[in-house]
């Protein structure tokens, strides 16, 4: 089963935090985290995200980003990114995750990467959001 899940986007302030939250929310038993492909290690998350995420009832205000590593793929059970860029950079890191790395949003109408909103409007932002709560709510009884 997925005990183990990782959350993947790029700088680790925007989507994956919010995508860690939200699952955290569904999946309390579950050990979930997140990270940047390319992230700006220490950093909060974005003020308009950290926003929308506790207008949704999610604290993010703890979180600091951090860069994935091949390690954090092999602990994974399943990892969920953002897009399908970022699922051939987890597989040209560490080509045995290839396999259980995942787009977030796969269960989705189209199967659509979610964009990401760093420094672009606060629509932007909330599009963002409510794609990534359509697509985690729609992986939750998949992961239990």
């Amino acid at each position: 089963m997925f005990n183990r899940i990782l959350v993947l986007c790029t700088g680790n302030i925007c989507r994956s935090p919010v995508a860690e939250a939200m699952l955290r929310a569904g999946l309390p038993s579950k050990t979930i985290e997140s990270a940047g492909l390319g992230a700006l290690v220490d950093h909060p998350v974005d003020p308009i995200a950290a926003e929308l995420a506790l207008q949704s009832g999610l604290d993010v205000s703890q979180h600091s980003a951090r860069q994935a590593t091949i390690a954090m793929f092999r602990d994974a059970d399943i990892i969920l990114v953002m897009s399908e860029g970022q699922r051939t950079r987890v597989a040209e890191q560490d080509p045995a995750a290839s396999g259980k790395t995942m787009l977030i949003g796969h269960w989705l109408p189209g199967r659509p990467d979610i964009p990401d909103p760093y420094k672009k409007s606060r629509e932007a932002f909330a599009h963002v959001h409510q794609l990534l709560d359509d697509a985690v709510n729609a992986w939750l009884p998949r992961l239990k």
